[in-house]
């Protein structure tokens, strides 16, 4: 049996991709916690590389938030994130790991890209720039996968994909992404019986959003390709207004007030919907739709709170 190495794996998405791989058998999941392994340090995670031997090395760490996050420390998001992604890559090519999957993410791509967006839109014009520190190591990740693989013939690829949510998200009130701040702020109104709730910026931005399970079973199904693309887009193909995505979310949640939008706040990249074409023609698609997803999520957030694990 092959070992995997998933890292971030207490994460929302390195915890259901050990779910993921753990279903599909024949790979034995390796993981380390942050107390047995600094990701930040090479030193670290070379040896931990080198005595464990793994087959295949799964990038799902990364320090993520939303826009307020981003903004409001860049200098972290793109230290901390450039220096996971090269110790893991160049740590697994000196310890002969001969596949490794890097987890990007949509925001690599410009801000005003075509839409849908293709894999070859990137760099072809400007970044987002409230996002551009953690986009610019996301894409130095995609770019040492590429090259290792170029110059060491290794199978070194990466996997973009849309905005996650699902069992296990951060919904911290500062840095959390959009699906689990509207959760956790709909629950508190309605449990505050407050009559209205205000969502940031003008409300027409459009995003994709994908439930964290299938990206885990993308990545299961990228694994069991011979030959990846260097990188490819994962998403479901469809977006929808983000003031459309918060009464949704109230529906979900129940809350009955009233919703509206705060213009003075930063509305962000105009769209970002993936171009998922080259993920279809490797017959993979999105099984989860909005609707279920956002159900599962805040019954996830729901228990979470019983037991005290929901991450606030």
């Amino acid at each position: 049996m092959s070992k995997i190495f998933i890292t971030g794996h207490r994460g929302m998405v390195g915890s259901s991709l050990c779910r993921a791989v753990e279903s599909a058998g024949g790979r034995s999941v390796l993981t380390a916690g942050r107390s047995e392994l600094d990701l930040t340090s090479q030193s670290e995670v070379f040896s931990y590389l080198e005595k464990n031997c793994p087959d295949e090395v799964v990038i799902a760490a990364a320090k993520v938030g939303g826009i307020h996050a981003n903004d409001t420390y860049p200098a972290e998001f793109i230290y901390e994130n450039l220096a996971i992604a090269s110790n893991l890559v160049e740590g697994a090519r000196r310890a002969g790991v001969q596949r490794v999957l890097f987890l990007g993410s949509s925001c690599i791509y410009p801000k005003l890209a075509p839409q849908p967006m293709p894999e070859d839109c990137l760099l072809t014009s400007a970044l987002e720039p409230t996002n551009e520190a953690y986009a610019v190591a996301k894409i130095a990740g995609l770019k040492l996968c590429q090259y290792y693989r170029k110059q060491y013939g290794l199978c070194y690829h990466s996997a973009m994909p849309t905005n996650l949510y699902g069992p296990g998200d951060n919904y911290h009130s500062e840095n959390s992404h959009v699906i689990p701040a509207l959760i956790r702020r709909f629950h508190e109104a309605k449990v505050s019986n407050l009559d209205s709730v205000a969502i940031w910026g003008s409300g027409t931005p459009r995003r994709e959003f994908l439930h964290v399970d299938d990206l885990a079973q993308a990545c299961v199904h990228l694994l069991n390709q011979d030959n990846p693309p260097d990188w490819v887009n994962v998403g479901t193909g469809e977006d929808l207004e983000i003031i459309s995505l918060a009464k949704l979310v109230a529906e979900t949640v129940g809350y009955q007030g009233e919703v509206t939008t705060d213009p003075s706040k930063p509305d962000g990249t105009p769209r970002k919907l993936l171009n998922v074409e080259n993920m279809k023609r490797m017959g993979w698609s999105p099984q989860i739709d909005l609707r279920s997803g956002l159900a599962m999520a805040y019954e996830d957030f729901l228990s979470g709170l019983n037991v005290g694990s929901t991450r606030v």
